[in-house]
């Protein structure tokens, strides 16, 4: 590791305090300008087009409490307020299981962003993470290419940014981004983008259809929308994008959508270890989050040279190569003739627990 660093044995290795610094100095613009090159290098070797986009949000927790939030107003904190109408109920304000169960069952209780906040992460919002539990959350966001599944754009939005607000802002700078590594060539100007419905928004959709962009995004208030209240361009946008949705090459897309996009959270938050933050800030998530979505480009790109791109692949080579030895001594012992009856049962047993076929 020193020598791919370029330090000498004498040398002292950066520790994490700089390393924080370093990140802290960097502008945005750093580290997207490291994103683009690898985007780049998968252009070289054909596997980034950017002509069917998918876009998709997950959950992250906050790396803050929930114990620690102060009313936007007075800021009191949410313990004392909960320690106070505990004792006007007349629960000791000292129990503090007491306490923390009349919170869970006292009516009206309702914790709001609007009401409450964190005042070591104002931008974390309370919201429900992945296993449905309510804390403090962010939001990250991929734009991904459906065709061979890399990161196109990667952020950290607030917990409660909802996923239809400035959508086509969003897509625009995704398309930024694919004309600059396209270099504007005509295969690779965007031609779809795929989301679920929950970023279903008529005049998000009708703007992003402005760009000639198809839009396969399924609307679920489809059965009570009342179209009479609609402009004609919006009543087009609705059309359009509803044809989308039920033709055969927009349900292959949304097939794709789940695939890729799943695929790549899957990779960066639960085997990446980045489902908790360590930081605080949109952009500070945004910069650890960037380079992430970086490193999982670069898995792709060493899939295609090398045959593998992930630990999991390595240590199955590892394990393969492992069988292929014990195969060659498991096959190499049984011509001694010389070897006991046990010994040979016992070598038979080892190979078939474990089914390695003996090399010949």
């Amino acid at each position: 590791m020193r020598a791919f660093l370029g330090y000498g044995l004498e040398e002292s290795t950066p520790d994490h305090s700089s390393l924080s610094v370093i990140r802290q100095r960097l502008g945005p613009e750093i580290y997207q300008g490291i994103f683009e090159v690898v985007l780049s290098a998968l252009k070289a070797h054909g596997l980034f087009r950017g002509r069917h986009l998918g876009i998709d949000s997950s959950v992250i927790e906050a790396n803050a409490s929930l114990r620690t939030l102060v009313h936007r107003n007075t800021e009191q904190a949410y313990w004392e307020y909960v320690k106070e109408l505990a004792e006007k109920e007349g629960v000791d304000p000292e129990d503090e299981g007491a306490v923390r169960r009349l919170d869970k069952r006292r009516p009206g209780r309702r914790t709001s962003n609007e009401e409450w906040k964190n005042p070591h992460d104002p931008q974390a919002k309370v919201g429900r993470t992945k296993d449905g539990a309510c804390d403090l959350i962010y939001k990250p966001e991929h734009v991904t290419d459906l065709e061979s599944g890399a990161i196109i754009q990667a952020a950290v939005l607030e917990g409660d940014h909802a996923d239809t607000k400035a959508l086509s802002e969003r897509v625009a700078c995704a398309v930024e981004v694919v004309n600059r590594i396209v270099a504007n060539e005509e295969d690779g100007v965007v031609r779809s983008l795929t989301a679920d419905k929950g970023y279903f928004a008529i005049e998000e959709i009708a703007q992003i259809q402005e760009f000639d962009i198809r839009t396969v995004i399924g609307d679920a208030n489809a059965a009570r929308r009342c179209r009479e209240g609609l402009t004609a361009p919006l009543r087009k946008a609705l059309h359009r994008a509803a044809c989308a949705v039920r033709s055969h090459s927009g349900k292959g897309l949304l097939r794709k959508r789940g695939m890729h996009l799943e695929r790549s959270f899957e990779h960066l938050l639960d085997e990446g270890g980045l489902r908790r933050a360590t930081l605080q800030g949109t952009e500070n998530l945004t910069k650890r989050h960037k380079i992430a979505a970086a490193c999982f480009n670069l898995s792709l790109l060493m899939r295609t040279l090398l045959g593998v791109g992930t630990p999991k692949q390595w240590m199955a080579k590892a394990y393969n190569l492992l069988q292929a030895v014990i195969a060659y001594l498991c096959g190499r012992a049984l011509r001694f003739r010389s070897l006991c009856a046990k010994t040979r049962t016992f070598i038979l047993v080892f190979h078939n627990l474990f089914r390695i076929p003996i090399a010949a």
